[in-house]
Formats: C-alpha cells, sequence, structure tokens
C-alpha cells in the first residue's frame, strides 16, 4: 500500500513520490488537506486477477497523480503491462504491450470526520472512494486492461499465417503440395478447368 506524501501545489518539490506495490491507497491523510494539494505515487506492482479477462504477463508500473479538490480527488497518470495473447494467423503465443491512461475523479463514499455517508448529484458509475477512505483501482485498470484487448492480435504485421494443407507457418519456407489424387470420374471436370478460354 502507498505511503502518504502529499504536497501543496505552492511548495511542490517539499517531497518526493512514495511507491506504491498494490493498486489501493489510504488517502485519509490527503483528503484533511486544502484542495490544490498533490500526492504523486510510484507505481510497481504485480499482475491483477484476471478473472475472466485477459492474464497479464507482467507486473503493473507507472505514476500517478492524486490532487485534491473541492468534492474529492482527481486521478491522472499513465500505467504500462502486457497481456498474454494468440496470433490471430500463426496461432503463436504472444506478449501485447498495454499503457493505460487515467483522468478520472474520486469522490468520497462516507464524510471523513463524521462518518456519515455523503450524497452527491453525480451518475452511479462515477469512482468512489471506500468506506475506509481507499482508493482502490484495481476495477479501473482491470476495465482498462480488457479493453485494450485487441480483435485480432498479431505477431507481427506481416505474418503470413499458417499453410491450409499441411498446418505449418508459411514464413517457414516453400509450401509446394503435389496435387491431391483426383476422382476419375472428375477427370473430365479438371481438363476443362484446366484448358486454355477457347474465346
Amino acid at each position: 500500500m502507498a505511503r502518504e506524501t502529499p504536497t501543496s501545489t505552492s511548495n511542490p518539490t517539499s517531497s518526493g513520490p512514495s511507491e506504491a506495490d498494490e493498486l489501493i491507497f489510504n488517502v485519509a491523510g490527503l483528503l484533511t488537506e486544502p484542495a490544490g494539494t498533490v500526492q504523486d505515487i510510484v507505481v510497481a506492482g504485480p499482475a491483477l486477477d484476471p478473472g475472466s479477462g485477459p492474464v497479464q504477463t507482467r507486473g503493473i508500473t507507472g505514476q500517478l497523480r492524486l490532487s485534491r479538490t473541492n468534492r474529492g480527488l482527481v486521478v491522472r497518470g499513465r500505467l504500462s503491462t502486457a497481456i498474454a495473447l494468440i496470433c490471430s494467423r500463426c496461432l503463436r503465443d504472444i506478449e501485447c504491450p498495454v499503457e493505460i491512461n487515467l483522468d478520472d475523479e474520486a469522490l468520497p463514499s462516507l464524510d471523513l470526520g463524521t462518518g456519515v455517508p455523503v450524497e452527491t448529484e453525480v451518475d452511479d458509475d462515477v469512482l468512489r472512494l471506500t468506506d475506509h477512505h481507499e482508493l482502490d483501482l484495481n476495477g479501473v485498470v482491470r476495465d482498462a486492461i480488457a479493453l485494450a484487448e485487441p480483435i485480432a492480435p498479431v505477431c507481427r504485421e506481416d505474418c503470413l499465417g499458417l499453410c491450409i494443407v499441411c498446418g505449418l507457418e508459411l514464413s517457414g519456407g516453400s509450401h509446394d503440395h503435389p496435387d491431391e489424387d483426383i476422382d476419375p470420374r472428375l477427370e473430365g471436370l479438371r481438363l476443362l478447368i484446366d484448358s486454355p478460354d477457347p474465346e
């Protein structure tokens, strides 16, 4: 979990960024600061449980900036990871890099001082802090990874795929195959097809 190091925008270099090995951050301290206070976080965490989504081949790394507003927090940052996929042409296992850009507002669920639920006139799908004043980005990042999965991933743009006869990769060399034996009853049809157009 992140170590809290909020810094005022009037003195943004008074302390360095905190480090996080998870995507759940206790922001109670930041919520007590005046609007305009920022907290920078360096993220270096493990891969998420994929659930029904793509499997990550790398952990999650990147940077976040949490900015205190009069309503809650603005969450901005960029995270990186990679997911395991299969080339849609040659069926080879591949790794696909994923970049996640965050720009969200997170609003409190409970008043920090009284513990009373906070009522806000916003959409139901807005990012909410937990009842323990934590910013949980696991769901947001997991959804972003799922949306980043390409429909038809390829190992490289010029991948030729597989030979429809032998199943080997077409980029692996020559794929000349002898003609299959033809039913004698269809030999006349083959001759018609192979003969030049009389016109």
